[in-house]
């Protein structure tokens, strides 16, 4: 029986592109795209049950956090926010790793604890059993791996909670069939079980933006619009599949089957900058990669990034991030050793440092 289910997630997750009209299929690839570029590398898990009372504090500044509710309920507070019931099967997502609690109640007796040392690459350091009473409520909570920086323009477009509930009056399928396969994953070690739970998690936090980004209403203003317009998607595409290419308006514009103004304008008003802005700032995160992950010379960098000129990529490098490619990169690798000296509690890599700090 077990294995049935298997074969049915397994199904479910390689089938779940054909199963998206012609259209949506289109408006995803470049979705895959954004979400290639952000290196999303695996998760890292803690699974606790909790009797009342109880609460956990959990802060992650730029790296998206999500809790999973397999059994009874909790209520997620943030500062400022009315508290958010949440039920079995729930799902909540924090993009930006805002700080909040996770409780038995909004207005609780016991004292926070720190989530974070919970969370460990080793899942059997990562379980806390507590007293598993009917009130008890069961939580796998969770926190993606991904570069930062690549994820700013999408992180600052998602709302600051995403909430996909597990018992409504349709829950979503992917839902229910993926924590089904989580809490079954981590209720018991196995072999291979970090690198199936690494998959898994990206592969919810990826359906939950997908799943967002369906319901942005089109002329809302928000750059996640430009996804469901073929024209802007298209342009997009062009720009993360080739982003080193001498693109310019006329180009793009042509790709998008639209006039040079109508696309000018048409770009500007949705993403909030003109195409070549646009372009401009993600090849100075691509940079910002090459130069913080790589011994690259700048002149490498800015040739792989579409500039013949290194003065020219220099002066467009330092527009956008303050400092000098070679000064950038020298204050990068010292933060990277204060980071190494001091790493939080629950970071237990060089690169997870590197997306800490």
């Amino acid at each position: 029986m077990q294995w049935r289910r298997f074969g049915t997630v397994i199904r479910f997750f390689a089938g779940a592109r054909r199963w998206l009209p012609w259209q949506a299929a289109s408006n995803m690839d470049t979705l895959s795209l954004i979400l290639d570029d952000m290196h999303f590398d695996g998760v890292v898990f803690a699974s606790s049950i909790n009797a009342p009372p109880w609460s956990w504090r959990l802060t992650l500044p730029g790296l998206a956090c999500a809790h999973v509710i397999t059994r009874g309920q909790a209520w997620l507070v943030r500062e400022g926010a009315d508290p958010l019931l949440l039920e079995t099967g729930d799902l909540v997502v924090l993009p930006g790793g805002l700080p909040h609690l996770i409780q038995d109640k909004p207005q609780t007796s016991a004292s926070p604890r720190d989530l974070l040392p919970l969370m460990t690459q080793d899942l059997s350091g990562a379980r806390l059993q507590g007293s598993d009473t009917p009130q008890s409520c069961h939580l796998i909570s969770t926190h993606a791996r991904f570069d930062i920086d690549m994820a700013a323009p999408l992180v600052r477009a998602l709302p600051p909670v995403l909430h996909v509930r597990g018992l409504g009056e349709a829950p979503p399928p992917w839902l229910a069939i993926g924590l089904q396969f989580l809490a079954l994953e981590v209720s018991q070690r196995r072999p291979a079980q970090q690198a199936i739970l690494n998959r898994m998690g990206d592969i919810l936090f990826m359906q939950c933006i997908r799943d967002h980004v369906e319901t942005v209403p089109e002329g809302s203003g928000n750059w996640l619009a430009a996804l469901k317009d073929r024209a802007l998607s298209t342009a997009l595409a062009c720009i993360h599949r080739e982003p080193q290419h001498n693109w310019t308006v006329p180009d793009l514009a042509r790709e998008a089957c639209l006039s040079r103004s109508a696309f000018a304008d048409r770009f500007t008003q949705t993403l909030g900058e003109p195409p070549l802005t646009y372009l401009t700032r993600h090849r100075m995160r691509l940079a910002a990669r090459q130069l913080g992950n790589s011994a690259l010379s700048v002149g490498k960098v800015a040739d792989l990034v579409g500039y013949a000129s290194e003065a020219a990529f220099s002066q467009a490098f330092k527009r956008e991030h303050g400092l000098s490619p070679s000064m950038w990169r020298q204050q990068r690798q010292a933060d990277a050793a204060l980071a190494e000296a001091d790493a939080p509690p629950g970071v237990s890599s060089a690169a997870d440092r590197a997306r800490a700090a």
